[in-house]
């Protein structure tokens, strides 16, 4: 909750007049959004453009977010309507995703060829999904959001996106050897056991 409070200080100095705390907000949330519009299959390019277009959008109508949902999940929802806007015109290229490092250390060089063929592997299995499946997978995993903040972004009721993610998870697992749940968990991916 203190990330929100915080947040929703730097909003109110943005709209105080102080453009540049607006920059406080881009580098919290830029690497956020650049996966999720990477996992949603904008290529590297796109999700850039993507992300600075939502970025940009969010400042314009800064002032309509009311605080009923939190920051992320408002700022979600522009990029997504963003990214179907555009998949909708066909104006670039969907290569899928990639899901960044989450380790601290750096990994051996075996580590990292494993790191990359699980990454490029699991990117293959989410890029089979429906996207219906995919957006939850991505907003819960990628974006971190709570299931009240999904339900915001794609204005499904709570049980609906708890039943979606259920189902996804299902779908994924079901493409995903068993052996390979240990490596997805180090990764944190998400798997059903």
């Amino acid at each position: 909750m203190r990330d929100q409070d915080n947040t929703e200080m730097i909003i109110a100095e943005v709209l105080a007049g102080n453009r540049e705390a607006f920059a406080v907000l881009v580098d919290q949330y830029k690497s956020g959004l650049y996966r999720l519009l990477l996992g949603l299959g904008a290529s590297h390019q796109d999700a850039q453009d993507l992300a600075q277009d939502t970025f940009i959008q969010a400042y314009q109508k800064l002032r309509s977010h009311n605080g009923q949902s939190s920051f992320s999940a408002w700022l979600y929802t522009i990029a997504i309507n963003r990214f179907k806007s555009q998949k909708r015109r066909k104006s670039f290229s969907f290569t899928g995703g990639v899901f960044p490092e989450q380790r601290a250390e750096e990994p051996t060089p075996e580590e990292r060829y494993m790191i990359k063929e699980n990454k490029l592997e699991m990117q293959k299995k989410l890029d089979r999904l429906p996207e219906r499946y995919r957006i939850v997978l991505l907003l819960r995993y990628t974006g971190e959001l709570t299931y009240e903040e999904i339900s915001a972004v794609t204005g499904m009721n709570l049980h609906q996106v708890k039943n979606r993610l259920h189902r996804a998870r299902l779908k994924l697992k079901k493409q995903w050897p068993t052996a390979k749940e240990d490596s997805n968990e180090k990764m944190g991916l998400p798997y059903t056991r």
